[in-house]
């Protein structure tokens, strides 16, 4: 029997215009669907100034579903670090650790969309060192070290913090990473490199050497928990989960294509294509075998131990993702943890 973890990104990303309210109060029915199914973990994304979406922040949407989570773990997938003040990230995520009694996983990332990077005043071309200091400076607070920043954005001289997370020496790290010399990056910073839903399995298959790699070359063991993130549906039959998923996915990558989500993977490609071919390799909808025998590779050949599935996109029915979850709780995920 194998130990993967199976956790549900939810989404906080919605239609403008769409009631939040109800919109949160669905995905609140989501949470106690995987809670009561014996899922492992809940997360949630961030975006500012989601042009054709809403987003509702993670922090204060975390802090809400955490009070529904029972013994979920919780992450944030991810948080935009080079954007904010490590001081304030520091002692807003130790809140959320202390507020899910240590269930918290941090989840960091770059980003790339030059209007967030504008509206923080941060040039694209310092977002890594903002990346870089943040983490350090998030980590060394965590840890209660004495702390010392000279930086444009952050000056500390020897402070330590007061609040600590209840995880020690700290929450997880995963890092988020597109590009070959991201994924290098969270070989190196984080505790492992959170797999994209994006890239396709010969790419991942490629850069998860990279990954390897690079830990290798800097005295670090293999990766505890390798994370990967995937847009996934389950339906009856596959030409129901098409009928269902299809228009909805589609519309996101449309908008991807839009903010130049693409424009920052490792082969450059191009999000504007039909669906079927967008799909290929890429997205799993279908019916439970057919979720199984798609979903087996990346955790028997790449060895992912922690499947964080998004079945739910903007615009479609709560109930049509309840009922994927259901299936992909009693079908799909136990036939995954029967693998030896």
């Amino acid at each position: 029997m194998s130990n993967t973890q199976f956790g549900l990104l939810v989404t906080n990303q919605q239609a403008v215009g769409r009631d939040q309210v109800v919109a949160l109060d669905e995905q609140i029915q989501l949470v106690h669907a995987i809670r009561d199914k014996d899922w492992n973990s809940v997360f949630a994304a961030q975006h500012h100034l989601s042009e054709s979406f809403a987003h509702i922040q993670p922090l204060p949407y975390l802090g809400r579903l955490a009070a529904e989570t029972g013994d979920l773990r919780v992450g944030v997938g991810i948080h935009l670090l080079a954007l904010h003040n490590p001081v304030d990230v520091a002692e807003n995520f130790a809140s959320l650790d202390i507020v899910t009694g240590g269930r918290l996983i941090f989840g960091v990332g770059l980003g790339y969309r030059d209007v967030e990077y504008d509206a923080f005043s941060v040039p694209s071309d310092k977002k890594v060192r903002h990346f870089t200091e943040n983490l350090r400076i998030v980590k060394e607070l965590w840890r209660g070290e004495e702390v010392h920043a000279d930086l444009p954005w952050c000056r500390l001289d020897g402070v330590r913090a007061s609040l600590r997370p209840v995880q020690q020496p700290h929450p997880p790290v995963w890092m988020a990473a597109n590009a070959d010399g991201a994924v290098k990056r969270a070989a190196r910073l984080a505790d492992t490199w959170i797999i994209n839903p994006h890239a396709t399995f010969e790419v991942i298959q490629r850069q998860l050497e990279l990954f390897k790699g690079e830990r290798e070359a800097h005295g670090r063991g293999p990766a505890q928990e390798l994370p990967l993130i995937r847009e996934v549906f389950c339906a009856p039959t596959r030409e129901q989960a098409l009928e269902q998923a299809a228009p909805h996915l589609a519309h996101k990558y449309e908008v991807y294509a839009d903010w130049g989500q693409d424009k920052v993977m490792p082969d450059k490609e191009s999000f504007r294509m039909p669906y079927e071919e967008l799909a290929e390799s890429r997205f799993i909808v279908g019916s439970p075998e057919d979720c199984i025998e798609q979903l087996l590779p990346w955790q028997n050949e790449l060895g992912v131990n922690h499947f964080i599935f998004r079945t739910n996109w903007a615009g479609m029915p709560v109930e049509d993702a309840l009922s994927s979850v259901t299936l992909l709780s009693d079908e799909v995920i136990p036939a995954l943890r029967s693998q030896r």
